[in-house]
């Protein structure tokens, strides 16, 4: 006779972090929106946070996630269809994000802080799923570069800004809405797109064959693509869609989707352009000055997305510390732990002051201090931001334990993400490089730069050092590219803690004392000095 024996009650564990507003529970989010210019979206932003706290939107994403995405080439005839297939969760995730406009509200309704709403939305968002994110951004950076070539523009943009979604893999002429994606990377150049060996063959009618091999083609069922190739005028911006305007496939042939660490909802192939027709965009010979309008505002969305990450896996980490106790006491109310969260807590709203004050400069764009603050301050921002991302989602699943490292949790989604959106768009030495460059090619841009900082000077000995040392870094040519990761970190500290400091954020003082003043702060998070009143910070982090 078999002996009912219950071996243990479970008990001390967390409830699952879902069904909450998470526009709502972030005052700094809040606050960001409110200083930026676009307050007139918080009625729509709660909205969305109520969509972004649900238990359904937190299931998509951990379905998209579980269910990678699979290629076929050929159908069951032998005929070439070259079909990405992705789990139902994605293209609701897809369909959410073009209905809120996330690819491209800024461009069909550029209104003032228009630029603001959408980072707050996306910012929401990364937190629900990140990989679905790509083609969202890439859309959404792929309309700069269109502009400069009125007839692709007159066709495409409308399309690529509607609010629908369509997934099929069917010619762009049947379709109201379209995404486009970038194709630039080689096997033999990497970030160096100079070496392309894609070559482009005039085909009539103003169009060109191109034939070569790219690498990375991230979200490979856009509708087109941006690319590079080289013409007889040198290297050239193209625009490629998937199918000829005959309604036939374009040959851009994908060969294998590449076995990603993150990003796993999301496909990114190999792909060949076996005589592909393509559409020149700009001037030729120009292709890398044409197409960095789209890695100018891919580069934005990536210091978004990296600020997305953090604030997910704080409040994450903040959730299970409310609720799990060991010796005695709440994780949360014990010193170290809440040293920890306190810091993961500063790290996540620095970041997001630095995006959303790149996010209003793009709303004014026009004005000419404002477009370089982006160019300098987007190259900066995206180097440190998602350099600090990594360390940070780690120390969240830390502060988890054992469980913070399994599937079944969001952080360990994170943690794989991490480093993509360090490495994507320009890895930390091209960052770095690229400051270097524009400091060198428009002399105003540092000045700006340092402007925007100076508009905080005298408030914080330590913030007027550190302008002090980026000058004399910057006044020392010798050896500066050996030395540029360390100015582009001088440069991304003083531009945050200007912008704390004149928010009057309530991190402003744990963050010039935790991150600029060299006698008080650690290597690690975590290493907080006292007297920083982290309950409360932790608190203004995740309220509920």
């Amino acid at each position: 006779m078999a002996i009912f024996a219950p071996t243990h009650a479970v008990e001390n564990q967390p409830p699952p972090l879902e069904d909450y507003n998470v526009y709502e529970t972030d005052p700094a989010l809040q606050d960001a929106v409110a200083r930026e210019g676009a307050e007139w979206a918080q009625e729509s932003l709660t909205a969305f946070g109520a969509w972004a706290g649900s238990a359904e939107a937190i299931s998509l994403g951990f379905d998209a996630n579980a269910h990678k995405p699979s290629l076929r080439t050929h159908d069951r005839f032998g005929h070439r269809v070259d079909e990405v297939s992705f789990h139902p969760a994605y293209h609701r995730l897809m369909a959410t994000s073009i209905g809120a406009g996330l690819h491209g509200s800024p461009w069909s309704d550029p209104k003032p802080g228009a630029h603001v709403a959408r980072a707050a939305a996306y910012y929401m968002q990364v937190g629900v799923e990140p990989g679905h994110m790509c083609p969202v951004t890439m859309t959404f950076a792929a309309v700069p570069t269109l502009r400069t070539e009125p007839g692709l523009a007159t066709a495409w943009i409308g399309r690529a800004t509607h609010t629908g979604y369509d997934p099929r893999n069917a010619p762009d002429t049947a379709k109201e809405t379209v995404t486009i994606g970038m194709a630039m990377t080689e096997k033999q150049g990497g970030s160096d797109v100079r070496t392309n060996s894609t070559r482009a063959h005039p085909a009539g009618d103003g169009a060109h064959e191109l034939v070569g091999h790219k690498y990375f083609v991230s979200a490979p069922m856009c509708d087109a693509f941006l690319t590079l190739a080289q013409t007889d005028g040198g290297l050239t911006c193209f625009l490629v869609p998937r199918w000829r305007p005959d309604g036939s496939k374009n040959p851009l042939e994908l060969v294998q989707l590449k076995n990603k660490m993150g990003n796993a909802s999301n496909a990114t192939a190999e792909a060949e352009l076996r005589g592909a027709l393509g559409w020149q965009v700009g001037d030729e010979g120009r292709g890398v000055a044409t197409i960095i309008e789209m890695v100018s505002m891919t580069r934005f969305d990536v210091m978004l997305g990296s600020s997305g990450l953090m604030r997910q896996a704080t409040v994450q980490a903040i959730h299970h510390t409310r609720h799990r106790r060991a010796f005695g006491a709440r994780l949360v109310d014990q010193p170290l732990m809440a040293n920890v969260l306190c810091d993961l807590a500063i790290e996540s709203e620095a970041s997001l002051a630095l995006t959303m004050r790149i996010a209003r400069a793009l709303d004014d764009i026009d004005d000419e201090r404002e477009r370089l603050l982006v160019r300098l301050g987007t190259a900066v921002g995206k180097y440190w931001i998602s350099k600090r991302t990594p360390a940070h989602t780690y120390e969240a699943m830390e502060c988890i334990g054992g469980m913070g490292t399994m599937e079944d949790l969001i952080t360990a989604r994170l943690y794989r993400e991490a480093p993509i959106n360090a490495i994507w768009e320009g890895s930390g030495n091209v960052q770095a490089l690229d400051v270097l460059r524009a400091v060198g090619k428009e002399p105003k841009v540092l000045d700006v730069f340092l402007d925007e900082v100076r508009l905080a000077g005298g408030e914080s000995r330590l913030l007027d050092e550190r302008v002090g040392r980026i000058e004399s870094a910057l006044a020392d040519e010798d050896s500066i590219e050996y030395r540029a990761r360390a100015l582009v970190e001088d440069m991304a500290l003083a531009l945050t803690g200007s912008l704390l400091l004149r928010s009057g954020s309530p991190i402003a003082e744990a963050f010039m004392t935790s991150r600029m003043d060299p006698t008080a702060s650690g290597l690690a998070y975590g290493t907080l000095p006292t007297g920083l009143n982290p309950d409360a910070l932790i608190e203004r982090c995740l309220a509920r």
